[in-house]
């Protein structure tokens, strides 16, 4: 058995590529696993399970529904939906974990995240996880606006992310080696796996091995695990 990690699909109408991209692995290749998990930004953007048919999202979510009915299948929020809850749940029939969680994968303790935590040198991004991500004050609030609201704050946030990252070098937005180092220590692992940076590579760490997931853009990004050890291995989309 084998089991399948992906990360960082960005879907949205305006990206139909992607869209049949993971519509083809998880109708021909995600029923073959054990597990399957998703560690975040599986959507360009989520603000809230009450508006899944506004964007475009059910046929999704009722496509990863049915592979979970023979899958064992994760979900891990990213920075772009992290608003998901029970309903999203209950939709997909995926698991909700919360961001840096360990499991025993094929013997060895792997720590699972998005990534972004992990990216402190980007403080005006930090600002946003401390300030709204895990502020359940602000989820809630958010969550309780209506609609087209959502949908107006929602699109400006895309637009002030996009300026935000194209006035700051690439390699302020990637990890720091120092939160890599005290995430290994924290959770007392050995081996990590995220995505979020975009940049698809497997770093050593003195002897702690990180795996790093790449984006769904002209490649798909996907990492498979078993008990031979970990692969990442892109298809054209």
């Amino acid at each position: 058995m084998h089991t399948y990690f992906i990360s960082d699909l960005h879907l949205t109408p305006e990206r139909p590529n992607a869209i049949k991209a993971f519509t083809d692995f998880m109708t021909l290749k995600a029923h073959s696993a054990e597990k399957l998990y998703i560690l975040g930004d599986l959507f360009e953007y989520w603000i809230g399970d009450d508006a899944a048919s506004l964007i475009g999202a059910e046929p999704l979510l009722s496509m990863m529904r049915a592979a979970s009915t023979h899958t064992d299948c994760y979900f891990i929020a990213g920075n772009r939906d992290f608003l998901v809850r029970d309903d999203f749940s209950n939709m997909t029939g995926f698991k909700i974990l919360p961001d840096e969680t360990v499991v025993d994968l094929y013997g060895t303790p792997t720590l699972l995240l998005h990534g972004d935590s992990l990216c402190t040198d980007d403080q005006k991004h930090q600002q946003f996880r401390t300030q709204m991500m895990t502020n359940n004050q602000f989820c809630d609030h958010f969550l309780s606006l209506p609609i087209p609201e959502r949908i107006e704050t929602a699109k400006q946030a895309r637009m002030q992310s996009g300026e935000h990252k194209a006035g700051i070098s690439m390699d302020i937005m990637d990890v720091t080696l120092e939160a890599v180092d005290q995430a290994f220590n924290d959770h007392h692992v050995s081996q990590m796996i995220h995505g979020h940076t975009h940049r698809q590579a497997t770093h050593d760490h003195n002897g702690k091995t990180r795996y790093v997931l790449g984006d769904w853009d002209k490649t798909s990004s996907v990492i498979t695990a078993n008990a031979n050890g970990i692969v990442i291995k892109n298809e054209k989309i």
